[in-house]
């Protein structure tokens, strides 16, 4: 198929004979598009899903094992993972390093110096998933070696591994591309800590990052004009619907709250419970409202902690702290969940005779991407699965931050049973196939997008 406007570069997928073993899997699935020769500028290569493929199940061995992923950023297993990404494009004629927050940058120089940003993140929750952002940045890998195999492409092309996604060891997701946009709060990480008293300050400058210079990681945005980003779905709706991949409408938003409820702690045996001021009845009464409007709204909400004080089994709880998780793609109704919840948090706290106090901890509006490039992605999940199924991500990735400044989308496979973050993730290498297959269609269009001037 060739499509061409005026100074559009022309673009077509001729039909090849996929690697032995992919067809071999694929031969089952008759909806599934054969891998792709693509014709860009008149030179002709392939992008081979089943490297992809064999790229993660090789970093899964080497920073893996029986109770799954050990990638926690800013370790040494960490590192190895990243010391691997480097091996892979050891050969290729790119230029590899590493910004103020400790993103690592693949850059693969074109015609143009408007930049064509993909990737995602090598870093895991403790005994996480072998797919979890893993997905995103082998398949730019690949992009990338497709490219340069055709000589210098349009535009400059980044695979980036974003530092420490997941949050998971200091509890602030999504650090290295919040650096990049500029929405991290300095004053708020040199407080943080790990579960072992390692604070992040510290930890960070023995890998090079001082977060007194985290602002110089903005300077890398200069010439960014599109991002696009594949990954896991994480959750049960696609493996429900029967579907393979689909196109990613936009991040939800987040609003997460820390409630404390004070009241007074007194002896189980002597308070009687007309006259009791119980924390914990207060947290309770909270979290079974917050459920309903949740369900109310058709978004997310999750009470994911809770912590009595004196936590005897002899004392009616004085205190008791409580973490909240609220979710909405659509921002009106994140706003209207979140008044409901404060509303809520007072009247469950009034018939205990008990007070409530709220303490931020986080907060993301919905982040919708780009019309273009959900057509562009639309499109290719088109040619690879013949559907239009999109939804909304629940989980952050670092696709919110860049949409905050750039044209952004993401593809997103199915996960099996709808698990991750546990040793258990998993996709079929068909749908990985398919999702890295649209994932390199999309990003050739959103090529054609930028040299045409449709991303301004």
């Amino acid at each position: 198929m060739t499509r061409r406007k005026t100074g559009e570069i022309a673009f077509r997928y001729d039909r090849v004979a996929p690697e032995k073993a992919v067809k071999a899997r694929l031969a089952d699935s008759p909806s599934i598009a054969t891998p792709l020769s693509i014709t860009l500028g008149g030179v002709k290569t392939t992008y081979e899903p089943s490297r992809v493929i064999a790229s993660l199940r090789t970093l899964a061995e080497r920073t893996g094992g029986p109770e799954g992923s050990r990638r926690l950023a800013w370790t040494e297993e960490w590192l190895k993972a990243r010391a691997f990404m480097k091996e892979l494009v050891a050969t290729l004629p790119v230029t590899v390093d590493e910004d103020e927050a400790g993103n690592l940058w693949v850059v693969l120089r074109g015609k143009s110096e408007q930049l064509l940003v993909v990737g995602s993140h090598l870093d895991s929750v403790p005994k996480g998933g072998w797919l979890d952002g893993a997905l995103g940045v082998m398949a730019g890998i690949e992009l990338v070696r497709a490219l340069a195999a055709e000589g210098t492409p349009e535009v400059s092309i980044a695979v980036v591994d974003w530092a420490d996604e997941e949050g998971a060891r200091f509890g602030r997701s999504l650090f290295g591309s919040a650096a990049c946009v500029g929405t991290l709060d300095i004053d708020g990480l040199k407080k943080l800590v790990d579960k072992e008293g390692g604070k992040l300050p510290e930890i960070l400058l023995k890998h090079g990052v001082n977060v007194d210079q985290l602002d110089g990681a903005k300077a890398r945005m200069k010439n960014v004009v599109a991002y696009v980003e594949v990954h896991i779905e994480q959750g049960p709706v696609l493996e429900k619907m029967g579907k393979g991949i689909c196109t990613v409408s936009g991040t939800k938003g987040i609003e997460r709250e820390r409630l404390v409820f004070r009241g007074q702690a007194a002896h189980a045996g002597t308070m009687p419970m007309e006259m009791r001021k119980d924390t914990f009845v207060a947290a309770s009464r909270f979290a079974i409202a917050l459920q309903e409007i949740g369900r109310k709204h058709e978004g997310v909400t999750t009470v994911g902690h809770a912590q009595a004080w004196p936590g005897v089994v002899t004392a009616v709880a004085g205190e008791t702290r409580i973490t909240m998780d609220m979710r909405h793609i659509d921002k009106g109704h994140l706003e209207v969940m979140f008044r409901e919840a404060h509303e809520a948090a007072e009247a469950a706290a009034s018939a205990e005779g008990c007070t409530v106090e709220w303490q931020h901890i986080f907060r993301i509006p919905p982040m919708p991407f780009h019309p273009k490039l959900l057509e562009a992605a639309r499109t290719s999940v088109r040619e690879v699965e013949k559907h239009d199924v999109e939804l909304p991500s629940g989980a952050l990735h670092d696709a919110s931050e860049m949409a905050r400044q750039v044209p952004t989308v993401m593809i997103f496979s199915s996960s099996i049973g709808g698990l991750s973050h546990t040793k258990e993730e998993d996709t079929s290498e068909a749908h990985l196939t398919m999702a890295v297959d649209a994932f390199d269609r999309t990003c050739r269009r959103a090529i054609t997008l930028v040299v045409n001037g449709d991303l301004r």
